[in-house]
């Protein structure tokens, strides 16, 4: 049984060392955080003007994760390696977590994650509208790398179209939105884990190991301990895997990929303009 105390522990250790708590410099330019909601519109506007022109537009969703993880799973995760990757690049801030995206049909309500209560769902359209006018307002004043990076299967084409699509309209302007895939779909956690013998069916392909020693590592206490079980302890759970196999060590492995994986992405995109 995986105890909450030293999950916590690890958890903070593991935030002092990341720095995930601490004020950032663009330029000379002590900002009291990377996250734009935390920072008022004159401290953005100094920011901007002294260099810092990158932004990442981050998408998780609220869907259900079993009976041991909350709906915010991919939020929180997010959120977190967001803040490692701004910093890592550096004069990067992280807009608000685009927390509404698809997870389904209303009108068919049995299929995928809709099936379980609280999942919140919204029309890839109207996502994309949302992604597109995000960073439409970013680009106005005075970002000139809007990235978008998502923690979900199911917010990947959006963010690509809406990319492409912005791209095309400002081919002759100096601002490009860099469609960040590799965060999740190509970071290699996966293939880690198989190496330290693990298999496809313990892995799971939804609230898993991989899920859910993410959460364990960023924040503990949205992980009900004590409703750990494989396959969330039946077929209709929504859990896939064993996440009675995950720990903070792979969880903080597995974030690493993910980040280690957007920073290459961004870098080549960005040092392709």
């Amino acid at each position: 049984m995986i105890r909450p105390t030293r999950l916590l522990c690890s958890t903070l250790v593991f935030l002092a060392i990341t720095g995930a708590a601490a004020p950032v410099s663009a330029q000379g330019l002590d900002l009291p955080s990377v996250f734009l909601e935390e920072l008022t519109w004159t401290e953005v506007r100094d920011a901007i003007d002294s260099g810092t022109t990158t932004i990442i537009i981050p998408t998780a969703g609220t869907e259900q994760n079993g009976p041991h993880m909350v709906l915010g799973k991919h939020k929180f995760i997010i959120n977190h390696a967001s803040a490692m990757i701004a910093r890592q690049l550096g004069h990067t801030l992280v807009a608000p977590v685009v927390t509404y995206v698809p997870e389904g049909d209303v009108n068919n309500p049995t299929r995928g994650h809709m099936s379980k209560a609280g999942t919140i769902t919204f029309p890839e359209e109207f996502y994309m509208k949302l992604l597109e006018y995000a960073a439409r307002s970013l680009a106005v004043h005075g970002f000139t790398d809007i990235v978008m990076i998502g923690d979900s299967g199911g917010n990947q084409n959006g963010m690509e179209q809406v990319s492409g699509m912005l791209n095309d309209e400002w081919s002759s302007e100096d601002v490009r939105v860099h469609f960040v895939g590799d965060y999740y779909g190509n970071n290699g956690f996966r293939e880690w884990l198989i190496e330290q013998g693990e298999t496809p069916e313990t892995i799971g392909g939804h609230a898993g190991i991989a899920d859910t020693s993410q959460l364990l590592a960023v924040d503990p206490r949205h992980i009900r301990t004590d409703k750990l079980a494989p396959r969330g302890g039946g077929p209709d759970s929504g859990v896939s895997g064993d996440p009675t196999r995950a720990s903070v060590e792979r969880g903080l492995r597995g974030i690493q990929f993910k980040v280690d994986a957007a920073l290459n992405e961004i870098r080549e995109l960005m040092g392709s303009r």
